[in-house]
């Protein structure tokens, strides 16, 4: 039999807020964290505009001769896993170290820091790298210096999907603790590439949204006039427990994980599938896996990214999903206000998902001013809803056509 796994502990740091409280309280009021770029200033590139996580001080989570080791998307990451674990008050001991694991990832990790390391390299040569060049840069770093943190001992990996990245490692820790190799694992996805190289690659592909003049408005996931995404920042990670270890220590839980699916469209390597048949297949699977019927799920947060065709055939892809219940079930893009936090979109989203179950409060998709006629389901328009819904599903799609989607349940004893 399946163990049953639970999330208890959340964290999230975005640029809607520096916690998960600031987040969710800007989120489900609907206030853009979008802004003028200040990371860097190269007015060549077209979009000026980003979602940054704006006064975050790393040494309130990290030593000081600690933080210049790491790269931000590191330091991010720290910081919000940090914040799951006290939300969680799991404590790691010798005697549950082992059983104990960390899966996270990011899409991109460290660009900024190989950016700076090559320009002082060119400039002055090879004596200017850092030794800690390559631990600051490589992804898995990140995952080293979670378990290091909290002597977490047990199963402990990197995921790199693109956009799916933290949705793909929360539904792996998932399948970890429901197989027995861990009771608890730290999961979920961070992400810092607001840079020049990270802005101006995007550019070049045509994948950014240019309405500069009006930031806040810019991330408008299905609304007829989006003209492409906006790049953002952050990280979001889970506490997902096996429930018999939860319980045992008098966890609060926030949510059940009971479903997990991913799938490749074997298509191209930015465009989704035609038809968002990839899409389809990934969030059958996790309906399948979690044992459900298409009309339980009360409420899906969409990947939404704000460009033509993606959120076009991600409609299209929950309408072969869920038939004609597709106009009844409540979907949001969260990413209208946080911007795309790539690798780390999925942690924040999953992070927001179970809240939303937790708290029977639905956030809004803003910016919909003028739906676009192919978008044309219920993408909670403006304002919050309050709504108790029991099932939750989050999507999550990435470049070269890897999908992935998480499914979580209002606890029941």
């Amino acid at each position: 039999m399946k163990k049953r796994v639970v999330v208890t502990g959340v964290g999230m740091i975005t640029p809607v807020g520096l916690d998960t409280e600031t987040s969710w309280g800007g989120l489900i009021n609907g206030r853009s964290g979008i802004g003028p770029i200040t990371q860097f200033d190269d007015k060549a590139i077209p979009t000026q505009i980003a979602g940054e996580v704006k006064g975050f001080d790393p040494a309130k989570y990290i030593e000081a001769k600690e933080i210049k080791k790491m790269d931000r998307f590191i330091h991010l990451g720290i910081a919000a896993s940090q914040m799951t674990m006290d939300s969680s008050k799991l404590i790691v001991t010798p005697e549950n170290a082992e059983r104990v694991g960390v899966t996270v990832g990011a899409g991109i990790g460290g660009l900024p820091a190989i950016e700076r390391t090559y320009r002082a390299y060119m400039e002055k040569g090879f004596r200017r790298i850092t030794p800690f060049f390559i631990p600051m840069s490589i992804i898995n770093e990140m995952a080293g210096h979670i378990s290091m943190r909290f002597g977490a001992k047990g199963p402990n990996s990197c995921v790199v999907t693109a956009c799916a990245t933290g949705t793909h490692s929360i539904g792996d820790a998932f399948k970890i603790i429901q197989r027995g190799d861990a009771d608890a694992m730290i999961a979920g996805g961070s992400e810092s590439c607001i840079c020049p190289l990270g802005v101006g690659g995007f550019n070049a592909m045509k994948a950014l949204s240019t309405r500069n003049s009006e930031p806040e408005r810019a991330s408008r996931p299905f609304d007829a006039e989006r003209d492409g995404f906006i790049m953002g920042e952050g990280s979001g990670m889970l506490v997902v427990e096996e429930l018999e270890f939860a319980k045992a220590r008098g966890a609060h839980i926030y949510a059940e994980v009971i479903g997990y699916g991913m799938s490749g469209d074997a298509y191209h390597i930015t465009s989704p599938a035609p038809n968002g048949e990839g899409a389809a297949r990934c969030m059958k699977m996790a309906i399948k896996d979690a044992g459900i019927n298409p009309a339980d799920v009360g409420y899906i947060n969409a990947h939404g990214t704000s460009t033509k065709y993606g959120d076009e055939l991600e409609t299209l892809a929950i309408k072969t999903v869920f038939g004609d219940d597709a106009y009844r079930i409540p979907a949001s893009s969260t990413k209208s206000m946080t911007g795309h936090l790539l690798g780390a979109a999925g942690g924040v989203e999953a992070v927001i998902s179970v809240l939303a179950l937790d708290r029977g409060v639905l956030p809004p998709t803003i910016n919909l001013e003028n739906p676009d006629p192919e978008c044309d389901l219920d993408y909670i328009p403006h304002t919050a809803r309050q709504v108790q819904v029991e099932i939750a599903m989050s999507n999550s799609f990435g470049f070269g056509g890897t999908n992935a989607c998480l499914v979580f349940r209002r606890f029941r004893k």
